[in-house]
């Protein structure tokens, strides 16, 4: 069933309308541990997502539930603290809100970030990696029955998708930095569970290199929308069957505060250059 987004949130928009202090230029989704990233800009405007009507409430340690407007480079953006989920019991069009509201401000542009379990084999934990492409075979149906697009525009917007001139942009801001950049597939699953060792077997042999339980809903969404988009991981462990610690949260939100030097230079390097 097709849900009118822009009824359904209408409050919450004119509520960030009056509230917002410009029309951003570039969004960014902040990831589990990566949220610091907004505390090294110039912020303008904070805006608790618990005081927007009908915002979801995030559940999840990292994830604190603001909606950032900063400045840095020039350049003016609207970030993200806290993502909201599919495995918090969130309806999918619940969980690409912060897509949406980006869209709603006149902004095109979109970088996702998250952390994400490695599952190639030649990937460490603290690595960085630009996603160039994503599996969601099992969330695609139900994101295009969001929103009224011919089925030929939506063929013809996914032969972008993700944006090959942001990627270019990652991969020269990389180079710039001196930042070693990993590239591979992001294979999405619902969760709430880590995935098995048998699970992550199958996606390696079907060619993901990565897997976490965010971002292809918001890329699909922003991709069928009209917008560039760019999505970005940090490896915060070795997935399952890999690695020989057994998984957690508590593992992901530490590594990616190890690597939060690494990150905001590569960030704030590819904003400078949009």
């Amino acid at each position: 069933m097709k849900i009118d987004l822009s009824f359904k949130y209408k409050d919450l928009l004119k509520q960030i309308n009056k509230e917002k202090p410009f029309e951003p230029e570039f969004a960014i989704i902040l990831g589990s541990g990566l949220g610091d990233f907004a505390s090294s800009l110039d912020v303008k405007k904070s805006i608790s997502t618990e005081d927007l009507p009908g915002y979801p409430p995030s559940t999840v340690t990292g994830h604190s539930g603001k909606i950032i407007f900063a400045e840095v480079k020039n350049k003016k953006l609207l970030l993200f603290k806290g993502r909201i989920h599919f495995y918090e019991g969130y309806k999918i069009y619940e969980c690409v809100l912060p897509v949406f509201i980006t869209h709603k401000l006149n902004c095109k542009k979109i970088l996702l970030t998250n952390a994400a379990g490695g599952i190639n084999r030649n990937f460490i934990a603290g690595d960085l990696m630009l996603a160039d492409s994503f599996n969601g075979m099992n969330i695609k149906k139900e994101l295009i029955e969001l929103i009224d697009i011919p089925t030929s525009e939506i063929k013809n917007r996914f032969l972008d998708f993700p944006s090959s001139k942001l990627n270019d942009v990652v991969r020269e801001a990389a180079i710039y930095e001196k930042i070693i950049l990993q590239e591979g597939t992001y294979w999405y699953s619902k969760g709430p569970s880590y995935e098995t060792p048998a699970e992550i077997n199958l996606m390696y042999k079907f060619g993901g290199d990565a897997v976490g339980m965010s971002t292809v809903l918001e890329a699909i969404f922003a991709n069928l929308i009209g917008m560039e988009t760019v999505a970005i991981s940090c490896i915060t462990n070795l997935a399952a069957g890999i690695s020989l610690n057994k998984l957690s949260h508590e593992e992901v939100t530490e590594t990616a505060n190890k690597v939060k030097s690494k990150f905001e230079r590569l960030v704030k390097r590819v904003i400078s250059s949009i």
